[in-house]
């Protein structure tokens, strides 16, 4: 069995093959923690986390580090906003983070570096790239020099001024070149602050990452993966300043990038005031619930977030937990992803990029055919179900807890049920039929069955 992946740098699906069978090494880009995670934040946590499950399935050690950004001017905004140092921010956040994921079933990496904590070893690469000339002081700043990198562009396959056109760049009257971008730089006296050879500052975001890989994974890594808004400038800078630091052909062999999420076909912007933070979202919907939306669309594609594909993936999750309880006893698994244990079909589809849709299509139909076996085949083909189910996060939770918290979540809105009813009939006593419809569709999605009769209408929740 092999992994196909999608490489960016060279814009084809290849065969993953580790440098070091027996180390696979992986980075992807982590949250800065200045504030809760929105559902965007959360889409490579999720997917990558995925591929770090399918990695463990078929590799001796995998090594999965994703960084936290902890020194930063938004956390620094948002430290003075609020009359607390930075640490406090960025810890408040960071647990935030940390418990919003694990909701969504996203497994610890297995080193999570954080910026603050690497101040020695960034200061060592930026005296490596001065040293190979490569970046120069300027006005107390130190930046990177990016026309002593022939291959700048690469990776997002356009010249240098086509990006710095697209781009928002800071030309600063100190800079040789307009692309050439901070790996230091200092720090007011109000602002956190390290001291360094080039006075007390502190680094530009780019560089962190670049010194953190290569502390724990090394200086050649497997995989590099992070969001498409990624890609430039930070993961391109990230590119020229570890290859010229360290002399090396690649930084990174295999590089993923996930799409966008956007709400309702719109973009997230305070300014519409659509941003869906996980935190928030978890208030009203199982973290399962959301971790399957993410999965429905491709990683590389967009993923358009609604109400309706919400309720979606909840009647799913509902449909395929009934099936494991009807046929259950069902026995945990945990882990990596056993390939023997798993639908051909999930597993096939997971293996060619990722395909979570395709792979959610053939969970789907698992589940349809243990109603199509023999009956003592049933048990068997409901364990394939949940073992298939653990290799995409999902169906995590004992079945009959999750159908009894299903039932309470019910019982506890009838009045928000009845409050729908009565908006129906209201919309049915003015021919609004197109209204009354959306209505009931709309408690349909959410598992309640309503009935018209002589005595009015009446509701029950949906048999699955």
């Amino acid at each position: 069995m092999t992994i196909s992946l999608y490489n960016t740098l060279t814009r084809q699906k290849e065969t993953f093959v580790p440098k070091d069978p027996q180390r696979v090494t992986m980075y992807a880009c982590g949250p800065t923690v200045y504030h809760y995670a929105h559902i965007g934040n959360a889409r490579p946590a999720v997917v990558f986390d995925l591929l770090y499950r399918l990695l463990l399935g078929q590799f001796k050690e995998v090594v999965y580090a994703r960084n936290i950004t902890d020194v930063d001017d938004k956390i620094n905004q948002a430290a003075e906003d609020q009359g607390v140092d930075i640490a406090t921010i960025a810890q408040r956040y960071a647990d935030a983070y940390h418990a919003d994921m694990a909701a969504l079933g996203v497994a610890p990496p297995t080193i999570e570096p954080r910026a603050t904590d690497h101040m020695g070893e960034i200061i060592a690469m930026i005296e490596q790239l001065i040293d190979k000339g490569a970046a120069y002081v300027a006005e107390g700043h130190v930046l990177f020099s990016v026309s002593t990198f022939n291959d700048y562009g690469r990776l997002s396959g356009r010249d240098r001024r086509e990006m710095l056109a697209g781009a928002r760049v800071d030309v600063a009257p100190y800079k040789k070149d307009p692309g050439d971008f901070v790996l230091w730089k200092p720090a007011k006296d109000n602002e956190p602050g390290w001291p360094s050879p080039w006075g007390r500052g502190r680094p530009g975001w780019h560089i962190e990452c670049s010194a953190m890989s290569a502390h724990h994974l090394g200086e050649v890594i497997d995989i590099h993966a992070g969001g498409q808004d990624l890609i430039f400038p930070h993961h391109e800078n990230e590119i020229a300043q570890s290859r010229c630091a360290h002399g090396t052909d690649h930084f990174a062999r295999y590089w993923l990038h996930n799409g966008f999420v956007t709400v309702d076909g719109k973009k997230m912007s305070k300014s519409l005031g659509n941003v869906l933070t996980v935190h928030a979202l978890l208030k009203d919907w199982p973290g399962e619930v959301l971790r399957y939306v993410l999965l429905t669309a491709h990683y590389r594609q967009p993923l358009d977030w609604s109400d309706k594909v919400v309720k979606q993936a909840q009647t799913n999750l509902d449909r395929l937990y009934q099936r494991l309880a009807d046929h259950g006893p069902i026995t945990p698994h945990s882990g990596a992803i056993d390939p023997d244990r798993v639908d051909a079909g999930v597993l096939a589809a997971l293996e060619d990029d990722l395909n979570t849709p395709t792979a959610l299509a053939a969970l789907n139909q698992l589940a349809k055919s243990i109603d199509q076996a023999e009956p003592a085949d049933q048990p068997k083909l409901a364990q394939r179900l949940a073992d298939s189910g653990h290799a995409l996060g999902l169906l995590q939770t004992p079945p009959a807890t999750w159908l009894a918290q299903r039932q309470n979540e019910v019982a506890m809105s009838e009045s928000a049920i009845a409050a729908k009813i009565e908006a129906r009939n209201a919309a049915r006593a003015d021919k609004d039929f197109a209204r009354a419809d959306a209505i009931r569709d709309e408690l349909a999605a959410a598992g309640i069955v309503i009935q018209d009769g002589p005595e009015g209408t009446t509701w029950e929740a949906a048999k699955r």
